[in-house]
């Protein structure tokens, strides 16, 4: 039997402790040992982008990641986006402007635009673009997806005016 490791880390505002094998990847722990199944699993090379998840305030691809190097640390998944019943004005804008088909791509997606609006509250369409460049959507065609974060970075810089 191999080894354990014990790890604790803060989920979705959630403290978190596990006992792991060390080898287990962060995409693995999220599924099966927290059941958080919002990030998916599509091509375990980091180059889809179905398993971001956000750690530390970096976009990172859970499947290159193993758990115990998140040891310590604070991670957001799609699943601690939401807050009080209600969406985070992110996964709205999906919903508004049909910004995902079949939705495999839509968890990492979300979480990574997520960061993106915390790098660049404003960004512009290309800019947009290029902060998702590493998350792969291939039913959408991006226009949609682009839109959605569009929407959700004015939403978001009105409610912050407002504060």
């Amino acid at each position: 039997m191999a080894e354990k490791t014990k790890i604790s880390l803060t989920v979705n505002g959630n403290a978190v402790e596990a006992e792991i094998e060390p080898r287990t990847l962060l995409i693995h722990f999220l599924r099966e040992h927290l059941n958080l199944t919002g990030a998916h699993i599509g091509c375990e090379t980091s180059h889809c982008g179905a398993c971001t998840v956000d750690l530390d305030g970096r976009s990172v691809k859970s499947c290159t990641v193993f758990a115990v190097q998140a040891n310590g640390g604070e991670l957001l998944t799609v699943e601690g986006m939401a807050a009080g019943g209600e969406l985070h004005p992110l996964q709205q804008a999906f919903v508004d402007q049909h910004g995902l088909q079949c939705g495999y791509c839509t968890p990492g997606m979300l979480v990574r635009a997520y960061r993106l609006l915390q790098e660049t509250p404003n960004p512009t369409d290309d800019e947009i673009r290029w902060g998702l460049s590493g998350n792969l959507c291939r039913c959408t065609g991006y226009q949609n997806i682009v839109k959605a974060v569009r929407q959700a970075a004015d939403e978001l810089g009105q409610k912050e005016a407002a504060e």
